[in-house]
């Protein structure tokens, strides 16, 4: 995981960074067998497209530096909802039906609701909670409002959601998968520009194209290994055996 050493007089405090460092190490933990170094690389994109956007005067006002630290802590956890979605759905190699659907997107609100029901319990609500709440739940949201969970549209969509939406993109399109084979990093650039002004910000897929270089040794240096893809085949086999014990839905 990346430390920052990036000041946070006028943001989050040191210790609510911890809070998500620790918090997004012990993620890594879980979804690991799951998805590899998928949050791994998700965290250095992050943090990439996040500097290149800050030099920019439409994102430099959101883009202090204490908040890019928040980005960078909270970027892991960006699909902690998923670990209340049953294996058997989430690693379904063919195509998930209308029930199985509606089922997968429920990991945004799950982890919003988790969030708010720590905040509650904790008396804390604090600005790097807002942005992790953001990240988990809007990330897949759309530019052109046809995403999930609440079909946001353009700048309603917070930006820690707009940015998260591509550097996943990038990441889902140039990794393995045990029922799909990574695609080279030009073709990823293509589909992500191909969703500009529909799914993704215009002007982040434009930024994003301009350092898209910076992406490709992050995708190698960081590239899921044999083990990695042997423990995502014996996830995928025993949510097969799973899913062939559940009632028809």
């Amino acid at each position: 995981m990346l430390n920052s050493s990036d000041g946070c007089q006028d943001g989050a405090t040191q210790p609510a960074l911890e809070a998500l460092a620790v918090a997004a190490f012990a993620m890594s933990i879980l979804a690991g067998t799951r998805g590899g170094h998928h949050i791994v690389r998700v965290q250095h994109y992050v943090r990439i497209l996040a500097r290149h956007l800050q030099t920019l005067p439409q994102f430099a006002a959101v883009l202090t530096e204490p908040y890019i630290d928040v980005l960078i802590h909270a970027a892991p956890l960006h699909d902690l909802g998923s670990i209340g979605i049953p294996d058997w759905i989430l690693l379904k190699p063919g195509k998930l039906n209308p029930v199985e659907y509606a089922i997968i997107k429920t990991h945004t609100t799950q982890a919003r609701d988790v969030i708010e029901q720590a905040e509650k319990n904790f008396g804390y609500q604090g600005d790097s909670i807002k942005t992790l709440k953001e990240i988990v739940y809007c990330h897949h949201e759309k530019w052109d409002g046809s995403g999930y969970p609440q079909g946001l549209s353009g700048v309603q969509i917070p930006l820690a959601g707009r940015l998260l939406a591509i550097v996943d993109a990038y990441d889902t399109i140039t990794s393995d998968h045990v029922y799909k084979l990574r695609m080279p990093h030009e073709q990823a650039v293509g589909e992500i520009f191909h969703g500009r002004g529909s799914i993704f910000d215009p002007d982040m897929v434009d930024a994003f194209i301009e350092i898209q270089d910076e992406f490709r040794p992050i995708a190698q240096s960081y590239a899921d290994t044999s083990l990695d893809m042997q423990r995502k085949i014996e996830y995928m086999a025993n949510a097969i055996a799973e899913e062939a014990e559940q009632p028809v839905i």
